[in-house]
């Protein structure tokens, strides 16, 4: 497809978080940018409305522009049988996947790619804006609301040579192409940060997940490098299973860049690397967690093999301030700090959580999870059950469920809630809005700080929670 000709793209289902970054690139290259979508409120919004990107209501076939050279569609809304792509392909438009669009845009660029269960957003976040900030004018898709420090989560820059993308392991379209979306990207540059066992309903095993990022590593040339977290238990059969060169980085002692000292002050992460038996000076880090400082130094490692200096690598991972949904600050009302989190993994509600506890000593924490998928929750339902334990109090919330499933598998979010007072013994289970607004009511004090985590649309009460919180 010759990328030159198009001239007008339409985006089914344009505000999910990839699908934004990618049409932003679209705009980016002086195309004529399209959408539609539902009327949900998404984190994607301001930066649609920003860039003066409307978006048409529902899916219909009406929705298509009268001349359009093209269609990107989501996996999400049905995928290939949503209305908009069946009438396209009956107007004889082209029609890609999100995922094969992002593998065609990416051409032409050395294509740096992070992928994970788990850090792969902020880790592609932090290097975009480090390799900006050194003055290399990457472009980038990130799969997020907003990326604070570049002001945007997508741009493509013609003339740049690299292009960061956030490469996915889900599936394609789950109805119709079951090829894992992170195949049609071509890596010239891998970062994994970890593996877990996830989406149940596409991969049956982690074995099946572990063959999944191996096909995903192949197009690494010899040129070119794997960077891997071997702190992650799950890496390291990884590891074994591949012929590419490999750069390790961690706590670790085995780590080619450990992480030798760590400390915390003013909400600032302070923390010293070992490569090749050098040490480096001390880097400075705005965002908390001992996982942030993973995802930092493996973005370290990647700056430093694509010929980035010292200095500019520290001043870079310093200037990183944070992206939306990641440990995101929203307001203080009352005494009461309200944060949100994308945290939908059992791994990363505990990572968020022991963050919380380092970042903010002497508050005291309340998660509000909302769990996504049927599927997932009950895979994991044991390891979800025991990665609270940071946490004072525990709201759950009912279980949001995917467009995808039709069957709840015989669970429901009290069910859930049950399963975490076997490891918990404050847990409320609040279905709803309306009921986790009156526990705030009722529970909430000075000092306390209230987490809003999960991938299902809790972060969507912000605003009614703030409310309340101001008749504290």
């Amino acid at each position: 497809m010759n990328l030159k000709k198009l001239k007008t793209i339409h985006f089914t289902g344009i505000k999910g978080v990839g699908m934004t970054a990618l049409a932003l690139c679209v705009q980016d290259l002086g195309k004529i940018v399209t959408g539609s979508d539902t009327d949900e409120t998404f984190p994607t919004d301001p930066v649609l409305k920003k860039r003066g990107i409307k978006v048409k209501s529902g899916f219909k076939s009406q929705n298509l522009p009268r001349h359009c050279d093209l269609l990107i569609y989501t996996g999400a809304h049905g995928g290939s049988t949503n209305p908009e792509v069946i009438a396209a392909k009956a107007q004889a438009i082209p029609v890609l996947s999100h995922a094969e669009a992002l593998g065609l845009f990416s051409q032409g660029k050395k294509t740096l790619a992070v992928a994970g269960v788990g850090g792969k957003t902020t880790v592609a976040a932090m290097l975009a804006n480090l390799l900006d900030s050194a003055g290399f004018k990457p472009s980038f898709a990130v799969g997020v609301g907003n990326i604070f420090s570049l002001n945007t989560p997508g741009r493509m820059i013609k003339t740049s040579a690299c292009f960061v993308v956030e490469a996915d392991e889900y599936v394609t379209d789950p109805k119709i192409n079951l090829t894992p979306r992170f195949h049609y990207l071509k890596a010239d540059l891998a970062i994994i940060t970890n593996l877990e066992y996830d989406h149940p309903d596409v991969y049956p095993s982690l074995d099946a997940v572990y063959q999944s990022f191996v096909e995903f590593i192949k197009p690494v040339p010899a040129s070119g490098a794997v960077i891997i977290n071997i702190d992650n238990p799950k890496t390291k059969p990884l590891i074994n299973l591949l012929n590419r060169p490999v750069i390790t980085y961690g706590f670790s002692p085995l780590a080619d860049w450990q992480i030798i000292k760590t400390h915390l002050a003013e909400k600032k992460q302070f923390f010293t690397l070992k490569f090749n038996g050098i040490t480096w000076p001390e880097m400075i880090l705005s965002v908390p967690g001992r996982y942030n400082v993973l995802n930092a130094t493996a973005v370290i490692a990647a700056a430093n093999f694509l010929g980035v200096s010292a200095n500019k690598i520290k001043r870079g991972i310093k200037s990183f301030t944070g992206t939306k949904r990641r440990f995101e600050f929203i307001a203080t009302i009352k005494g009461v700090s309200l944060y949100d989190d994308y945290a939908h993994h059992p791994s990363e509600i505990k990572a968020v959580l022991q963050a919380a506890r380092d970042w903010l000593p002497g508050k005291r924490l309340i998660p509000v999870f909302q769990s996504h998928t049927y599927s997932r929750t009950k895979a994991l339902l044991k390891d979800f059950a025991a990665s609270f334990t940071d946490a004072d109090l525990v709201v759950i919330n009912d279980i949001f469920s995917s467009a995808r499933e039709t069957d709840n598998l015989g669970l429901t979010g009290r069910i859930f809630s049950e399963e975490v007072k076997k490891h918990h013994a404050r847990v409320f289970y609040c279905p709803g809005k309306t009921a986790t607004l009156e526990f705030i009511r009722s529970h909430c004090k000075k000092g306390d700080v209230l987490l809003t985590l999960g991938a299902g649309n809790n972060f969507l009460w912000h605003k009614d929670i703030l409310k309340t919180l101001k008749k504290l």
